[in-house]
């Protein structure tokens, strides 16, 4: 398998070049980024009405935050409409089945620690890797349209930058680096996404029902790996298939009320704010040591807007590692709503460590 060849160093790098080049690929890219996600929206719609019953199974690898491999697992997703689907994970010593019925209701059962970040972000990678409709409506997300080159070949890049809203004014983006989405310019296939430090790349795109599927994805942080996936069936199914009804031994883990769909972001949502921040210090070892970089955490942010199962992910050394966890875990946001109620939601962190500040 052929891989895009893509870090945060070289992305980095090739920004003064990228911003320079003029998205003109060919007669059918849109010329405005806008348009863009507009248009590969349909291929990545793996809730529409219109599909036939199918079912998928992938294999995932998961790495420590040096890079090498740990623990190994398998995913499969069953989808017989938009409401009625059900996925299951399942590694060594945890298992995970979640059911959704046909009233709008969630059922789980799990057996074993929690589910790690990137098995929970697993569903979004793979079948809703776009962002959410919501946001780009929302009129707070700037756009930049650009040719990336990649090799041998050029792909068209949209950068999208959040802007928030002071008394009611869009303000200039961050210093922050945007999230790119690039896609094949003919096809519209995505083949790179870079956020938060971590770079997610899609290969040996297949078409089922005309969407787009990745059969392998990997995700980097610089140069380490820290998560992959192989896709190794993709196929159809009964809609009234046995799997799709919850066991008896499963536990009801959202009531049948009023939501958007999985994969889809509701109309009225309130975005957290952090509140409490604890600045991680930089042990003299690691200084000593010339020790230096940026640390990769994820962590779900509560309903009480405290810190859980806080991860990392990558990072440069074990010393830095463990001085961003202890000062991050003790951060509090205020919660996220959605809809008026305070919902979980993951989130990635990262903690940059510099010598000579």
């Amino acid at each position: 398998m052929r891989m895009l060849y893509f870090c945060a160093l070289s992305l980095t790098a090739l920004l003064p070049g990228f911003a320079q080049t003029t998205a003109n690929a060919g007669p059918g890219l849109p010329k405005d980024p806008r348009e863009v996600f507009a248009a590969a929206a349909p291929f990545y719609d793996f809730n529409s009405p219109d599909l036939k019953p199918w079912h998928l199974k992938a294999t995932y690898q998961l790495y420590d935050e040096k890079g090498k491999p740990g623990e190994q697992g398998t995913y499969e997703y069953w989808w017989a409409s938009p409401k009625v689907h059900r996925s299951t994970w399942t590694r060594a010593n945890a298992t995970r089945t979640d059911w959704w019925t046909a009233d709008g209701a969630q059922y789980r059962k799990e057996s074993g620690p929690p589910l790690r970040y990137f098995e929970r972000m697993l569903d979004s990678i793979l079948r809703s890797p776009l962002p959410a409709r919501s946001a780009l409506d929302s009129g707070r997300m700037k756009l930049e349209l650009k040719m990336m080159p990649t090799g041998q070949e050029n792909l068209a890049c949209v950068g999208a930058a959040l802007q928030w809203e002071v008394d009611g004014k869009l303000q200039a983006p961050g210093s922050a680096m945007p999230q790119y989405y690039c896609f094949d310019p003919l096809l519209l296939a995505l083949r790179m996404t870079y956020s938060n430090s971590l770079m997610t790349e899609y290969s040996q795109i297949v078409k089922t029902q005309s969407h787009y599927l990745a059969q392998e994805v990997a995700v980097s942080a610089g140069t380490h790996r820290i998560f992959s996936i192989s896709v190794e069936t993709i196929d159809g199914m009964h809609a009234s298939d046995a799997v799709l009804i919850p066991s008896v031994d499963a536990v009801l883990a959202r009531a049948a009320v009023s939501q958007t769909t999985p994969g889809q972001t509701g109309n009225d949502v309130t975005v957290g704010a952090l509140v409490k921040k604890t600045q991680p210090a930089y042990p003299m070892i690691a200084k000593m040591a010339r020790e230096q970089g940026v640390v990769v955490l994820a962590a779900t942010i509560g309903t009480d807007g405290r810190i859980h199962d806080l991860e990392v992910l990558a990072s440069p050394s074990p010393l830095l590692a463990e001085s961003a966890a202890d000062a991050v875990k003790r951060w509090e946001y205020r919660p996220y709503l959605l809809n008026g109620v305070q919902v979980k939601v993951d989130t990635v962190v990262n903690v940059t460590f510099a010598l000579g500040r």
